[in-house]
């Protein structure tokens, strides 16, 4: 029977859809988002599988954590499965939720059987000048003040500026950006930076020999869509680039994403 309810596991606000006798699908959302911005797909994917989406700490219905490191991300994400009483199950991140995935993995290689990345950027060299409405909203001394004064429609402004396609941006997931406060982004931003400066994520990914999706907006605005075949040296990876599809393939192609992430669910291809 298909279900959809949520609760707080370890610190973590978790929402359920689909059967939970399911195959797990764990969907991790990026930096400045929540588990709302996989809503598009979730219909699609919960008709087969039982997915699982995480508001990782600051974020969406999570509360605020001592430390935004990605290992440390990754721990917390792993109480979480352990309670759960899950294993080997497919991680799909969004973003920097991809360095989560990733860290989740080198961590806990029994948790995670497959990964699928969608608009993670593979190092730092790849990240391109941000629009300028980005810009002022991070950036010191006029972020902190647009912050506090930021309206819906700014919000919305803010995660079409990646995009590259007309979207509809979920009313819960304006909201729940809405509640993340800024030195949680400012530190999550400056985390995943050293997360990927560190090593790269090809080279971590090809360490650690599990079958990996790459999705790739062929128009993304924050990463050069070009950097995507740096994943391509890495081993049972494939990758797909999505042609006129910005940095949230799953708003703007949830289609194409969905039918990407069921297939390789199913085939780990």
């Amino acid at each position: 029977m298909s279900i959809s309810d949520s609760k707080q596991v370890h610190g973590m606000h978790v929402v359920h859809d689909g059967p939970r006798e399911g195959t797990p699908l764990v969907l991790i959302h990026g930096s400045g988002a929540s588990g709302s911005s996989w809503g598009p797909v979730v219909p699609a994917l919960a008709d087969r599988y039982h997915v699982i989406r995480i508001d990782l700490p600051g974020h969406g219905q999570s509360p605020p954590a001592p430390s935004y490191e990605v290992p440390e991300q990754a721990a917390g994400l792993a109480a979480v499965l352990d309670e759960l009483g899950l294993r080997s199950v497919t991680v799909a991140g969004h973003s920097s939720g991809g360095y989560i995935a990733t860290a989740l993995a080198e961590q806990r290689p029994d948790l995670v059987g497959s990964l699928a990345l969608i608009s993670s950027g593979p190092s730092p060299d790849a990240l391109l000048p941000q629009p300028a409405i980005l810009r002022a909203l991070i950036a010191p001394p006029l972020g902190p003040l647009l912050w506090r004064v930021r309206s819906d429609a700014m919000l919305r402004r803010g995660v079409t500026a990646v995009c590259n396609r007309p979207v509809d941006i979920p009313d819960d997931m304006v909201a729940e950006v809405r509640g993340i406060d800024y030195r949680t982004f400012r530190t999550v931003l400056r985390q995943n930076g050293a997360y990927i400066a560190e090593r790269s994520l090809p080279a971590r990914l090809s360490a650690l020999g599990v079958p990996v999706l790459v999705i790739f907006g062929a128009a993304d605005r924050r990463w050069d869509p070009s950097s995507a075949h740096h994943y391509d040296t890495v081993p049972n990876t494939r990758v797909e680039q999505l042609p006129e599809v910005g940095h949230f393939p799953m708003l703007e192609a949830p289609e194409e994403t969905g039918e990407l992430l069921l297939r390789f669910a199913e085939t780990g291809r």
